[in-house]
């Protein structure tokens, strides 16, 4: 075995490194970028695939005070973490019929209510607990998504949840919202939005409602959009080092350094003639005699098959394209003249500053957003912490 393969971790086909120390900057630089504003760390999707539990700890020890999750379960794997201190608070926002409303309540949890079903669910599990909800009201300003509709619907929730407070119930701990295009500057549905946020919350509070927080900031808007921060800012995206779009910068424009590094050990070195066809449905020959280097990593692992004869790897110190398909478990780049042994690395994708590509790369690459490129990779591919 070669000295490059020897230094691979032995017997490892892929991993995903993950930079504690570039998640703590990170969230050291948005904190900068919002100092009126407390922080809430979006770990929700496992940590946009970084792994929830070692990014939630790294980012409550550089200064985060809020975890955020999409689903209840995610948010009670956190709670019953023992190395999170316990006065750090954790909400989470996509419930449906019937969820884990009492476990939540019980936990401590901030939950996130937008309609009537909703609180009338929360509220009875507050009963049963015997212990009150935290509620944060969600105001649909614009993305037509989740959120309470303005109006009479916002009056009929603000009015039961408060009705439901002066029983001992639960308390309003927050009022909130999300953007819809705040990864577009100068998108008017920004200005529209920030308004109809202003004019929801102030009715709550003329109604009585004092509210721990108030926030509507996620990355795009922590990052650019100072008077949206109120009380509370929401990065997920930024902290893990990524731009939330091209549009407004690149992660370094904002101090932010990518997170993860995905690579893996070539399992496979071959010269072949000219002519060969390569993967399913030979959608690459080779145009002469050259090496074929085979990657173990495909589909299944969350390499985007749109990728397909597209996505940049790094092999040698020289990028190198995906020839041809992206099968589910491995794909072939064509590494021309060069002739690595078996066990080289392969970088799919990493900060940048080594010369890899980047996530945004296979993004482009794969017609979508750099969101996807990271959330997806899968379990198979062991997640290896440094600089804990």
């Amino acid at each position: 075995m070669s000295e490059t393969a020897a230094r691979r971790d032995a017997g490892t086909r892929a991993r995903a490194e993950i930079d504690l120390a570039a998640l703590r900057a990170n969230v050291r630089a948005l904190r900068e970028r919002a100092p009126g504003a407390a922080l809430m760390a979006v770990v929700k999707a496992d940590a946009y695939g970084h792994g929830a539990l070692p990014c939630a700890r790294a980012a409550v020890a550089a200064g985060a005070t809020w975890l955020g999750t999409a689903t209840p379960q995610e948010a009670l794997a956190l709670r019953a973490d023992p190395a999170l201190p316990d006065d750090v608070r954790i909400m989470c926002w996509l419930w449906t019929p019937g969820g884990p409303w009492r476990e939540a309540v019980e936990a401590g949890l901030d939950v996130s209510v937008s309609g009537m079903w909703a609180l009338e669910e929360v509220v009875a599990a507050a009963r049963r607990a015997a212990v009150p909800a935290r509620v944060q009201l969600k105001a649909d300003t614009g993305l037509g998504r989740n959120g309470c509709q303005p109006g009479g619907d916002w009056e009929e929730l603000v009015r039961e949840a408060l009705r439901a407070e002066s029983e001992g119930l639960l308390r309003v701990t927050g009022l909130w919202s999300h953007f819809a295009c705040a990864d577009e500057p100068g998108h008017p549905s920004i200005a529209a939005q920030l308004t109809r946020f202003r004019e929801m919350t102030a009715y709550a509070e003329r109604q009585g409602v004092r509210p721990d927080v108030r926030h509507i900031a996620n990355s795009p808007a922590t990052l650019t959009l100072p008077e949206t921060h109120f009380d509370l800012v929401r990065p997920g995206i930024a902290m893990y080092g990524v731009s939330p779009s091209p549009e407004i910068g690149a992660p370094a424009d904002f101090g932010l350094r990518p997170v993860m590094t995905l690579s893996a050990s070539l399992a496979l070195v071959k010269q072949v003639p000219g002519g060969h066809g390569v993967s399913y449905g030979h959608h690459y020959t080779t145009p002469g005699e050259t090496t074929l280097g085979l990657v173990p990593l495909g589909y299944a692992d969350g390499v985007p098959r749109h990728a397909s004869s597209a996505g940049p790897v790094l092999v040698g110190g020289k990028w190198r394209t995906v020839a041809g398909r992206i099968a589910m478990d491995q794909f072939v780049v064509d590494l021309g003249g060069e002739r690595p042994e078996p066990g080289a690395e392969a970088v799919l994708f990493g900060p940048g500053d080594r010369g890899e590509p980047t996530a945004e790369d296979w993004a482009q690459a794969a017609g979508t957003i750099a969101y996807e490129i990271v959330t997806r990779i899968g379990s198979r591919v062991p997640r290896v912490y440094v600089n804990e």
